[in-house]
């Protein structure tokens, strides 16, 4: 899976891996034939979604009942450059069991972005970050909701979103908790980053022009995943 780490800056580690690319599940690439985990793994189950996207795409993760703390990744990295929809929905019914994921969208276009996080047993984790690059004049939707339903008590659940936008770019934020159970913890936040005057001319004196600062800039706040 060399390319995937030339192509789209992915890390990639010891697991079992679900991939796809533009929207299309490679099973050449994949240990596994779908996103849907039935059983334990003695490794990490790491699903990855790369490439570009047009139109409506759905990544739908089912974590079965019978599964136990499994620990899940999700590795998201994508390009819009016209119209795209983008959803994943996540249901964990694996008490004890994680998926921390980071989702990346570069967007040069108009883009709608959904994260639907469903803790549907005891002691389950799911934990969404989105960082988006709003490139100049493109419009940009982010939505993300947590429902932690009846029964469901000391779940895990962290939903985030940040964003760094050019010039005219717009961008709506909606992270939500819904919650019907006592979490362990449960929170959501968002947030526009901002380039700090320290950063800016640090690389000015290490001779970088405002152009390569810039690319050098988004590519840091791209890959600070946080886990």
């Amino acid at each position: 899976m060399s390319y995937i780490w030339q192509d789209f800056n992915i890390k990639t580690f010891p697991a079992e891996t679900i991939v796809f690319r533009d929207g299309l599940f490679c099973p050449e690439l994949s240990t596994l034939d779908s996103p849907e985990i039935s059983k334990n793994y003695d490794l990490p189950v790491h699903i990855i979604y790369v490439g570009e996207l047009v139109g409506k795409n759905n990544l739908d993760i089912d974590i079965h009942e019978n599964v136990k703390n499994q620990a899940i990744f999700l590795s998201a990295r994508v390009i819009v450059n016209s119209i795209a929809d983008f959803s994943i929905s996540v249901k964990n019914n694996g008490m004890g069991s994680d998926l921390r994921g980071f989702v990346v969208i570069q967007n040069r276009g108009n883009v709608k972005f959904n994260a639907d996080a469903h803790h549907l047993a005891v002691n389950t984790g799911i934990f969404i970050k989105s960082r988006l690059v709003a490139y100049k004049n493109s419009t940009s939707e982010i939505n993300g909701v947590a429902h932690i339903y009846k029964y469901c008590d000391n779940a895990r659940s962290d939903i985030q979103m940040s964003a760094i936008a050019e010039k005219d770019a717009k961008i709506i934020f909606r992270p939500v908790q819904k919650i019907s159970s006592v979490p362990e913890s449960a929170a959501h936040s968002a947030n526009i980053a901002h380039y700090t005057t320290p950063q800016i001319e640090y690389l000015h004196q290490s001779g970088l022009n405002n152009s390569e600062i810039d690319d050098i800039l988004k590519e840091a706040f791209i890959n600070n995943t946080g886990w």
